[in-house]
This record gives structure tokens, sequence and C-alpha cells, in this order.
């Protein structure tokens, strides 16, 4: 059963909410987190992403880069563009992008829920990204950026959240790209009483988004653990930091494929290749698949469809169904010789929030040879796959919108 615990966030002031918020770290290359920084010395991107601050040509894993984002999130706490709330509270943050909302609750959730496997997780984590988000926490003493989960929807929770939301909120405001953002405080505790009994009866957790960071919270509490001889396990350091959004209102794009070559292939010997797989039908407009087993294909200048034959597709096995595996074992391995999307260095992922403009710039630009855009996996097809502890090909969700970073940090000690 789901353990859930509030905390005393450390977070912004009102007015200086919108200009502390940024997108979370792992959405933007080092000059993209430069240029949304310029300009502003409140930018969360100076603690997520604390290489901005130092010079290019340093290695982004250097220590100096982890000492850099301490400093910056203690100077933060210091000159009160964060300051920690007196008292324990939970929070609700609700995002609105077009005509998708989602609301979430904002809590900490238990290290020994996301290791015995009542928090289920759907991809394998990289040893570096890991690696990487372990120092990071570390260093920083706290979780900067929250972990996107899902759960099953409650009506009695869904309840108590409409009740906060119809008071005025601490947050109010829409980001540079057109994102809304709306926070309010959980600090009666009869309320907090009753969430923690609820989720204590839901069975499980899903990561939508942040597996390494989930995983490197389970890492960094053993550090501390077997560094505390006086360990009780109520220690802060044994919760991490999430946001956890009822199915029904989460919104998956597609996560897009892009690979430098054709792995010796001409386009024609290729296509010919990919047809005893696939029907392929040239198309005059970009191809947004509208169904699963439908791809996007651009190649040479040319947008194709390009529909899975039958006899690919096992619709008993919950795995291989999925588009991001039918795209990985008929073409991406067997044509173009991508064995491990995950350490290869010649395949390219694109979130679907960038659409199929990126698509099209990326291969015009010669640097890559072909492009896929994917049908969506859906929240069933996630939720049934990590029931069954079964585990997805990598990069095969893509969640929008992004939770903003800075509105609520967890501190550790």
């Amino acid at each position: 059963m789901a353990t859930i615990k509030p905390f005393r966030a450390v977070r912004p002031p009102k007015n200086l909410a919108e200009k502390v918020s940024a997108l979370p770290y792992d959405v933007m290359n080092v000059a993209e987190a430069c240029s949304m920084a310029a300009g502003n010395p409140l930018s969360f991107l100076h603690i997520s992403r604390p290489e901005i601050d130092l010079p290019r040509e340093l290695d982004p894993h250097d220590e100096s880069v982890y000492e850099r984002g301490k400093r910056n999130l203690k100077d933060f706490i210091n000159h009160g563009t964060l300051i920690q709330d007196s008292h324990d509270c939970f929070y609700v943050y609700r995002q609105r992008m077009g005509s998708i909302s989602q609301t979430g609750l904002v809590v900490c959730a238990s290290v020994d829920d996301y290791q015995s496997g009542v928090i289920k997780k759907h991809e394998h984590t990289r040893a570096d990204k890991e690696e990487d988000r372990v120092k990071h926490i570390d260093y920083l003493d706290a979780n900067d950026e929250p972990v996107f989960y899902l759960s099953r929807t409650c009506a009695e929770v869904e309840t108590i959240i409409e009740a906060v939301t119809s008071r005025v909120p601490e947050y109010d405001f829409v980001s540079d790209d057109g994102v809304g953002h709306t926070a309010w405080i959980i600090a009666d505790q009869s309320q907090i009483d009753r969430l923690i009994t609820l989720f204590a009866a839901i069975p499980r957790l899903y990561v939508a988004d942040g597996h390494h960071r989930s995983a490197a919270a389970g890492r960094v509490r053993e550090l501390r653990r077997d560094s505390n001889p006086n360990h009780t396990g109520s220690e802060e350091y044994n919760s991490f930091l999430t946001v956890i959004f009822p199915e029904s209102q989460l919104n998956i794009m597609p996560y897009n494929r892009a690979v430098k070559d054709l792995n010796g292939h001409s386009v024609q010997e290729f296509m010919a290749q990919a047809e005893k797989s696939f029907a392929i039908l040239p198309s005059p407009l970009p191809v947004i698949p509208a169904d699963r087993h439908h791809f996007g294909m651009y190649l040479d200048g040319y947008w194709y469809t390009l529909q899975a034959r039958p006899e690919i597709v096992n619709e008993n096995d919950t795995v291989s169904r999925l588009d991001v595996s039918i795209l990985q074992n008929t073409l991406l391995a067997p044509l173009l010789g991508i064995d491990n999307p995950r350490t290869n260095q010649r395949i390219h992922f694109v979130g679907g929030i960038r659409g199929n403009d990126e698509l099209v710039k990326l291969v015009d630009s010669g640097e890559y040879a072909i492009a896929f855009a994917l049908h969506p996996t859906s929240i069933r097809e996630l939720i049934e796959l990590a029931d069954q502890d079964q585990i997805m090909p990598p990069k095969s969700t893509w969640f929008e919108p992004k939770l903003r970073s800075g509105l609520f940090v967890h501190l550790l000690s």
C-alpha cells in the first residue's frame, strides 16, 4: 500500500514563483539551459543545471558542477529567493496546456515503497545518468525536482483536492512556454491525515517520468543510512519529492526517433527490406500516426506512412505489441543496427512536444538520415505492463506538460 508523507517545502515567495520556476533539467541541453536562464539570476536552472554558471568546456559531471549547485541552493535560501514552510504540508499543483489540465498532489513518497515494488517502474535506468542524479541530490542535500507519478483515480482524493482548489491559490502564473501553473497549500491536519489514509488503501503508484531520480533517491538513502549509526527510518532522506496525478488526467505524447545513417543500405535497399514488415505509402504531408501500429517515416526528403503487417504483431505479448517495440525489433535493430538503443550513439530520441518539424530539421540538416514518428503509448498500456513487472524499451513515453522545477524543494536533513 502506498505511503505518502507531508513535508516542509522550500519554495519561492508568491511574487518570485514565475521567475524562479524552470523546465526540468533533462529536457534541454546546456546551450538551451544557458539561453533560458540568460538575464535571470533567480532561474532555478542555476540549481538544477549549475554547469550554466561554469566554463563551457568543463565536464558537466565534474565535482565542481555539483559543488556549484550546492552553493547556488544555499544562496537562494540565504537571500530569500527560496523560503522553507514552518510546518509539514501537502500541496496541490495544477498545470494547463491548451485543452489539457492535470491536477496532482505534491507529497514525499517512500524509498521503501520504491524498493519493494509498491511503486511500479516501466523502464530501466542508465548507470551514468543514475550516478549523476545520486551526486546531484547528495551534494544539494535535497530533492530539487519532483518525480512524476500516477495512481489509479480515487473519488475521495479527488473530492478533497476539489475542495482545496476552490480556494485562492498560492501560485498562479503562465510560464513563457504558455503552460499555466497553479498551486495550493494543504495545511489542515485533518485533510492531511485523511489523504494519508486514502493512499494507504491504494495498492500501487506508477512512475510516469523520473526513473533515474527515483532510483537515485534510493541510493542516496542507502549512502546516508550506512553512514548514520543512529538511523531510525524516519529521517527525511527516507522519502523523496513526487507529484502524483490520477491516471484519468494524464497526457502521453509520442517519443520519436531519428537515426544518423542507413547502416550501409541505399534508400532503395532500405525501403525494399522495410516493405517485408510494413505496408508503405507515400504521404504528401507530415505523418502523425492516428492509430496503433502505424508510423510516420521521413527519409530522403519525403514522408511515408508505415503500417505494420499483422503477422509481425503479437497482440498476446504486452511488451512486443507496443509500437516502440515493433519499430525497434523490425527496423531499428535488424536493418539500422541499433541493437541497444539505450547506449547506441547513432540514435536520437525526440520528445513529441517538438513535433514533426524537429524530425524534418534533423534529417534535412544532413546530421541524420531517417526519422520516425510514433503513435503514443497509452496509460492503459503503461499500467498493464508495470503491473506485470515488465519493462518497456527506453524512451517509450513522453509526458506533457512537464512539471515545473523550483516550486517545491524537499530538504533531506
